[in-house]
């Protein structure tokens, strides 16, 4: 059953309850509402009883003991001394009906059976008579044919609303489903293909299913950067691995080849091949890193931001003698993961000291507001590669001829994302400024 069927269902069930509740409440008030309007008439013909009396004496005509039709009304007289007993119609006088002749009791209403037919009846004493009785009486049948008519009125507004109603839920089902209809045939598409494109969708509107399209049209769109993200790594970095292994492989198949390890040239191709080695590693290490720090389940906690700087300079002094190190720390505590922090200033500080000349100085800051840079005195970097500088395996054209991976300022990035901070290059007079800012902790 689909689910514009099941709406329509739905629709019309409910308004059916409605008119049913309805039909419930009109039926016993209207039934309610002819029997007190009977009741009034025979009241007033009880009450006219004593003209009818008179007219009879009138014409000296005999009084009937037997019920007299006066409209829709039925009325006999019992003249006094009323006793209980046998009458000629309706039922016997009781004890009741006398202590209503003489007054002793008040008048009431009774439903009693009388040639076959069902009949409302009151019985009153009969006004400037003492001891008389007159009883008035209404069938109740003719109530029935108006009370069968209105049943079958009621069950027919029931199912005709329950019908309109389900016609009509099941045309704005279709026009208010549509949209989900066309973003079922998107996932389906997406499903069959495995494109995560979601073109198409309408999200323009406030509802909920606006809001549906949009997320899911949201979430592809970032699915799809992912999976191209994805693939562009997987193609940089088998470019990248290819020079770095057929330089290897070159290497020790000439050590394979003539004399081996005795060739003079022997301890060249050692060296080289070792460097080349040493170049795949790194570039591993860096591939690992960058998947690590793409996780955004990472451990984080308060870090104070100019100890792990400090930490990095120390550090970067022993294996960089020719460049002059200089810290400019001030206290700062962020909220983040302490090993990717340290890693993304030795990567700022190890940049820096590439791209330094002899005797050039690299300035370490760390301000209170959680943002650690790094300058050198570098050449700097051109204005057409500077959106490009934390991209991975972006090397500039000056770049490429030195040692690295491409994927050092690469990483930087990824662990500002994953923590909600931000990286930036700032181009100075001479050299640049990196910049990593990263949230304080509260």
């Amino acid at each position: 059953m689909t689910l514009r069927t099941r709406v329509a269902l739905a629709g019309a069930a409910v308004v059916a309850a409605a008119l049913l509740i309805a039909s419930l409440v009109v039926y016993p008030a209207m039934a309610s509402g002819l029997g007190g309007q009977h009741d009034g008439e025979l009241v007033l013909a009880a009450g006219q009883a004593p003209q009818l009396l008179a007219s009879f004496k009138a014409t000296r005509a005999p009084l009937p003991d037997y019920p007299v039709s006066v409209g829709n009304t039925l009325l006999q007289f019992f003249p006094p001394p009323v006793q209980p007993g046998p009458t000629t119609g309706f039922v016997p006088l009781s004890d009741r009906d006398t202590g209503v002749a003489w007054g002793k009791l008040p008048s009431y209403f009774q439903e009693v059976s009388y040639g076959g037919a069902r009949y409302r009846v009151y019985t009153a004493p009969l006004g400037q008579v003492d001891q008389a009785l007159v009883r008035t009486a209404f069938p109740l049948d003719r109530d029935d044919d108006t009370l069968n008519s209105l049943k079958l009125l009621l069950g027919a507004l029931i199912l005709g609303g329950a019908l309109i109603a389900g016609m009509g839920a099941r045309l704005l089902a279709g026009r208010v489903l549509r949209p989900i209809g066309r973003l079922t045939e998107v996932v389906e598409h997406v499903t069959a293909t495995r494109t995560l494109t979601a073109g198409g969708l309408d999200g323009s509107g406030r509802d909920e299913v606006a809001r549906l399209a949009r997320s899911f049209t949201t979430m592809t769109g970032a699915l799809n950067e992912s999976l191209l993200a994805q693939r562009r790594l997987v193609a940089d970095a088998s470019h990248e691995l290819r020079t770095p292994l057929t330089s290897l492989i070159t290497n020790l198949e000439l050590l394979g080849e003539g004399r081996g390890t005795a060739d003079p040239q022997a301890p060249a191709l050692v060296h080289e091949a070792r460097a080349q080695a040493g170049e795949l590693r790194v570039l591993v290490n860096d591939l690992v890193e960058l998947a690590r720090y793409g996780d955004v389940q990472i451990h984080t906690e308060d870090v104070r931001l100019d100890l792990v700087a400090e930490r990095v300079i120390a550090r970067a002094r022993g294996r960089a003698p020719h460049v002059l190190l200089r810290g400019e720390l001030a206290e700062c505590l962020v909220h983040a993961d302490p090993d990717a922090v340290e890693r993304a200033a030795a990567n700022l500080v190890d940049n820096a000291i590439k791209w330094s000349p002899p005797g050039g100085e690299v300035l370490v800051e760390v301000a209170a507001t959680g943002a650690l840079s790094v300058a050198d005195q570098g050449p700097g970097i051109a204005a057409e590669d500077l959106p490009f500088v934390f991209d991975r395996f972006y090397r500039a054209k000056a770049a490429r001829s030195l040692p690295g991976s491409g994927l050092g300022l690469a990483i930087v990035r990824q662990i500002a994302e994953a923590h909600g901070g931000t990286v930036r290059a700032e181009p100075l007079a001479r050299g640049i400024r990196l910049v990593l800012s990263l949230p304080l902790a509260t």
